[in-house]
């Protein structure tokens, strides 16, 4: 089998979803490196899927892992398989609580130097760590477009100086807005994206949920909105965002254009909108793609850095 071109390095979990309304979903393949690899699968990739995975794993899981991507980077730990309820509120906030005594691993592991992934190269990687891991993932794979996608729990806690380090150290750093937010103290995302890039961020995805999302590079003198896909129904908003990251690698590496990129993060995300958990991906994805994302580039507007 030939090497995957692209990695989605983060967690796999199992969520048990509970929506505002009392709805409930139960067993759903989810976690940030799964859907962000299903985001790269929506851009037509078949990626490798890189984390820790519990000896309790579910069969039917397994299998679906296994026929949608490359699992030779999934490490086989001897706890039980990370797993959370996901709960949402009505304003779109999410509580994450888990329901297994040992969930470090899942977040940490593999390490990027660890003899058990089999990887020599790669074009491109979604990266679902604390900025402390950015450096070690930089260094195995040098020449590959690295985006990184900070942890939630870390961008809460306001550390700046480790953000900086870790944006400093990334190609490609992609937040969401309130995320952002609390990191920076800043309210705009205009103002947001002036502080990231001045402070050494090479680009930048600013993820803004049902806003779209803020994309610039350093050395251009605007950024561009991509807005958000409309689609039938928003069935689970879990992993939008990962998705996005996912699509949004894959993108710059085939079109090395900011804009470009960001239309194929909206595209990606858009799938992952319609499902609840990891998207199955339809038969006639490449034409839904295609469609997707001439209607993200139709409505790409320039935004001014000042």
């Amino acid at each position: 089998m030939p090497a995957p071109d692209f990695l989605a390095v983060g967690s796999v979990i199992i969520d048990d979803i509970v929506y505002p309304d009392g709805r409930t979903s139960m067993g759903v393949l989810g976690g940030g490196g799964t859907h962000a690899a299903c985001g790269m699968a929506a851009a037509g990739e078949k990626p490798a899927l890189v984390g820790l995975v519990g000896k309790d794993l579910p069969a039917d899981v397994r299998a679906r892992l296994n026929a949608d991507f490359d699992t030779s980077g999934l490490v086989w730990a001897a706890h039980k398989q990370a797993r959370g309820w996901q709960i949402f509120e009505w304003d779109g906030r999410r509580n994450e609580i888990f329901r297994v005594d040992v969930i470090k691993p899942f977040m940490h592991q593999p390490h990027a130097d660890s003899p058990a992934l089999p990887f020599t190269s790669a074009a491109g990687i979604t990266l679902l760590r604390q900025p402390d891991y950015v450096a070690g993932w930089r260094r195995r794979f040098p020449a590959a477009t690295l985006l990184w996608e900070p942890v939630r729990a870390f961008m809460l806690g306001g550390d700046y100086a480790r953000f900086r380090q870790g944006l400093r150290q990334s190609d490609i750093v992609s937040p969401n807005l309130h995320e952002a937010q609390a990191m920076t103290g800043l309210t705009d995302e205009v103002a947001i994206a002036r502080r990231l890039l001045a402070d050494g961020a090479a680009a930048l995805a600013l993820r803004m949920g049902e806003q779209g999302s803020l994309v610039a590079r350093q050395g251009e003198s605007c950024a561009w909105h991509i807005p958000a896909l409309p689609v039938a129904e928003v069935i689970d908003q879990t992993g939008a965002g990962n998705s996005y990251c996912g699509g949004f690698v894959v993108g710059w590496q085939r079109e090395n254009d900011t804009a470009a990129a960001g239309c194929y993060g909206a595209a990606a995300a858009s799938f992952t909108l319609e499902h609840v958990g990891c998207p199955r991906l339809p038969a006639d994805r490449k034409i839904q793609w295609a469609q997707r994302l001439g209607q993200a580039r139709a409505g790409t507007t320039r935004v001014h850095l000042g």
